[in-house]
Order: C-alpha cells, then sequence, then structure tokens
C-alpha cells in the first residue's frame, strides 16, 4: 500500500512534534484537571481508586492520535506509478561492416582482433537502443549478414556467432565490403546514415574500387567512420593451415592502407581511426557513439493514487469515539 509513498506537503510532518510537549504538559497537570475537596480527615472513608479513573488518560491518548493523524493527513501522502514513453526525434541507420578475413585472427589484441571487435561491437549495438543497425562482413568478397533492423537481439545474436570460417574467400575487399553496406542503406528514409569499416589490411581483393563506393556512400549521404586495427610493428598472425586443420602463427609485419581509410572518411564527412590494443578499440566506438546522438523526446505520465483518505476517516472515527466516551462514561470525572 505504501511503496513509492510521497508526500505532498512534507512540511507539516513537523507538527508531529508538539504532540510531545502536550503530552508532557498533560501528565504534568493531570491530577489538576479534577475538582478538589479539602477534608481534615478521610479516617472514616474506605480509600478506593475507581478503575474509570485510572483509564481517563485513554481520552487524552485519543485526541492525540486524532491530532496525528489529521496531521498526516494534511502532509498528503500519495504513491506514485511512473510511465514513460520515449520517441526518436532523429532515427540514425547504422551499418557495421566488419572485415572476417584470417588476418582478423591476429593476436596483437585479446584475445584476436576479431574477438574484441565481436565484443566492443557489441557493446556498442546495446547502446543505441533508437536505432536500426545491420550487419555486413567481407573478406575477399562481401555480403549482408543482417540488414538494419530495430531488432538488437538478431544484431547481438549475429555477432556472437561471428567468426572466421573460410566461406569468403581469402584476402581484403574493402571496397565490396564498404558498397554492400552502402547498398543497404541508400535507400534509408533515416535522418541520419552511418557505416562504421573496419579493417586491418590492404584493399587486395574485389571486383569494386574502393574510391567507387566512396562516390556512391557521397551520393547517398552516408557518413563512413573508418578503423585501422592493429598494433604498430608486426604481430602474432595466422600463416598457413596445418594438417589438423589449426593455423601456424608467426610474427607478420601490420600493414594498414590508412591512406586509403583516411581518404573515405574525409570524402563522406567522416573520421579515421587507429586502433592498436583493445583499450584503444573501446575508446573509439565510444568516440563514434558520441559523434552520433540520437535525439530522444521521452514523455512520462505520473498516475497518483492518494493516501490521505484513510487516515482524514480514522482521524474522524476516533475523535468520535472520544467524545462519545468524554460525555458518556467519563462525564462524571472530566
Amino acid at each position: 500500500m505504501f511503496e513509492n509513498l510521497t508526500f505532498e506537503n512534507p512540511g507539516f510532518l513537523w507538527l508531529l512534534l508538539l504532540l510531545l510537549p502536550a503530552t508532557v504538559w498533560y501528565f504534568w497537570k493531570r491530577h489538576r484537571q479534577t475538582a478538589e475537596l479539602k477534608m481534615s480527615s478521610i479516617g472514616g472513608f474506605q480509600a478506593k481508586t475507581s478503575l474509570l479513573a485510572k483509564m481517563r488518560p485513554v481520552l487524552f491518548v485519543l485526541r492525540l492520535l486524532v491530532l496525528a493523524f489529521i496531521i498526516i493527513a494534511m502532509t498528503r501522502p500519495r504513491t506514485v506509478d511512473v510511465s514513460t514513453q520515449s520517441s526518436s526525434t532523429e532515427g540514425i541507420d547504422i551499418m557495421l561492416a566488419i572485415d572476417v578475413s584470417a588476418s582478423m585472427l591476429a593476436r596483437d589484441l585479446e584475445p584476436n582482433r576479431l574477438e574484441a571487435t565481436k565484443q566492443v561491437a557489441s557493446e556498442f549495438v546495446k547502446g543505441r537502443p533508437a536505432d536500426r543497425i545491420g550487419l555486413a562482413l567481407y573478406a575477399g568478397e562481401s555480403y549482408t549478414k543482417t540488414p538494419v533492423t530495430s531488432d538488437k537481439g538478431i544484431v547481438m545474436r549475429a555477432l556472437e556467432e561471428l567468426q572466421y570460417d573460410n566461406v569468403l574467400a581469402n584476402g581484403t575487399a574493402i571496397g565490396s565490403g564498404l558498397a554492400t553496406a552502402v547498398n543497404r542503406l541508400k535507400n534509408s528514409k533515416a535522418e541520419s546514415k552511418v557505416i562504421i569499416l573496419m579493417t586491418d589490411g590492404e584493399n587486395n581483393s574485389g571486383f569494386i574500387d574502393p574510391a567507387v563506393a566512396s562516390e556512391l556512400a557521397v551520393e547517398y549521404g552516408i557518413k563512413v567512420y573508418t578503423i585501422g586495427v592493429g598494433t604498430n610493428g608486426t604481430a602474432l598472425t595466422p600463416m598457413r593451415v596445418l594438417a589438423n586443420g589449426r593455423f601456424q602463427y608467426g610474427n607478420q609485419e601490420v600493414r594498414i592502407d590508412e591512406e586509403l581509410l583516411q581518404q573515405i572518411a574525409a570524402d563522406t564527412d567522416g573520421r579515421y581511426f587507429r586502433a592498436t590494443d583493445n583499450e584503444k578499440l573501446e575508446e573509439i566506438y565510444e568516440e563514434i557513439d558520441s559523434l552520433e546522438k540520437t535525439e530522444i523526446e521521452e514523455f512520462r505520465y505520473y498516475n497518483y493514487d492518494e493516501k490521505y483518505r484513510p487516515f482524514a476517516l480514522l482521524a474522524g472515527v476516533l475523535l468520535l469515539f472520544e467524545l462519545i466516551l468524554r460525555y458518556t462514561v467519563f462525564r462524571g470525572f472530566i
């Protein structure tokens, strides 16, 4: 009943403190509230205290309770149920274009580049409840894993299932990956359209030139943020597949076509970032998240349930009971 209880006029609660001196005053003066008869001697009388006389303070207690309940009612106690409804005033459609070539298994990020990307991208998706997000994958070829959708569960599952499976031809087709993402956003009616393109290499495959894909993004008003993934220097990278199906790792120079990624970002009014470790990758996604804010209008509905009525009713009942006792049972005493 009193869950989420609030008081509209809490200042009246201070009046409860006045009941304490009133109580002290009553018990100090209670023996002087009845008429006194002085006699030289009561030797001929049998001393016996009446039960009703002992119960006289009941009237005062009832009056105190009446005052306490009236004060509480004056504070207007009530419970409030708050419901919210949000509406996006500027929706953003976002495509994540992720390189899934074998080099993404390099271990310069923990546990490797691909797993680090999955983890950070998942946190990014969870932090965009008002936007539609899709996923495009590319290596030597590209395809759409998940079209733009408002169902974050689908995107999260797609990221969770993401792994290197050698389905795509080996290589890094940056132009194809970007073009696939552009194709998914070109007909979008969203106020803002964004592609986050990640790669750890150079464009060495595919049939679409990255410059052409970049021009398409500009034509459709799509902003591209590019991320180069990989440490500076060398990284422990898959070199070949052993007979047991496992990779043999070896140190290999990290080569990222930063000039190309910078040019794509500049042409589309985006930005280029370099992620050399897990912390930097997280910071990059957080910065992109802050750069692409979605305006959300929130409506709050308050449903108040007034609770002062039971206190006022109880005060009235106790006052009536006290008056009945005063003018009937205790009439001859008080």
